[in-house]
């Protein structure tokens, strides 16, 4: 079987991370199939603070880390950040596949339950998440958002402390239970990192609601969707969202990356 490159895009950067890094790369050693290689890219400064704007300025980077992707030979381009920030712009400007993991999670958890809830990191990614939902067309599917009360760089903490880990874990508890007493049967931890830290609780569920972690599925619908590519040639639509823009226009993208 043909090898699978696969570039990682984190919203962290290495630096900043700690040892969030050494935990992702180990966990998608892990779960990847045979030939299957990752590399994550981070960015800096990294998305640190929870806000539409920072949102805004990471996809940007995010875009242009797609298309160094593609003309770096990878097989495709996998997003591991929640909030999908430049999710369909990237698509619109790549021929690989372009996956991300709020919208991943959220397909794969409609397969497991018929109401889904969300438990993002912070208050101010509600309305964000909100637009995500309406935006893949899923509000009665996916009909609750909660939040805990940490800043992205905040919660990195739980991967080296341990009582860090149980705050978060308690934290996401207290959120996911009104979910599922009000009929949520599957949730979501709206975020990468998060996900990651309670990937070490096999079987994670709250009252009985099966607890998502996203990566593992991000990973491999991106390796199927490069294996259906080499089968069948699939790939998205260039009609619509997808339309690709002429190559002088994705080039001056490329070049002209600030205003005044």
């Amino acid at each position: 079987m043909k090898p699978i490159r696969i570039a990682y895009q984190s919203y962290t950067d290495e630096e900043q991370a700690g040892s969030y890094w050494e935990n992702l790369r180990k966990y998608l050693a892990e779960i990847v199939d045979e030939g299957t290689a990752v590399d994550i890219k981070g960015i800096t400064p990294p998305d640190s603070y929870a806000h539409a704007l920072s949102e805004f300025r990471c996809a940007r980077e995010v875009i242009c880390n797609a298309v160094i992707a593609e003309r770096e030979g990878y097989d495709a381009f996998a997003m591991g950040h929640f909030q999908d920030a430049g999710l369909y712009e990237a698509r619109a400007v790549v021929d690989i596949p372009v996956l991300s993991l709020g919208e991943a999670s959220m397909l794969h958890a409609c397969q497991l339950g018929q109401r889904v809830g969300i438990v993002t990191i912070n208050p101010r990614y509600i309305s964000w998440f909100h637009h995500q939902i309406g935006k893949y067309g899923l509000r009665e599917r996916v009909t609750g958002v909660h939040a805990m009360s940490f800043e992205p760089g905040a919660i990195l903490a739980g991967f080296d402390d341990p009582e860090r880990f149980d705050e978060t874990v308690a934290s996401f508890d207290r959120q996911a239970k009104p979910l599922v007493a009000g009929g949520v049967d599957v949730l979501i931890p709206g975020g990468g990192i998060a996900m990651l830290l309670y990937a070490r609780l096999f079987n994670h569920n709250v009252d009985g609601a099966p607890v998502i972690n996203g990566i593992p599925i991000l990973v491999k619908m991106t390796e199927m969707a490069v294996k259906l590519k080499r089968l069948t040639g699939l790939s998205v639509s260039r009609t619509g969202e997808f339309e690709k823009p002429p190559p002088e226009v994705i080039e001056e993208f490329m070049t002209h990356p600030k205003g005044l």
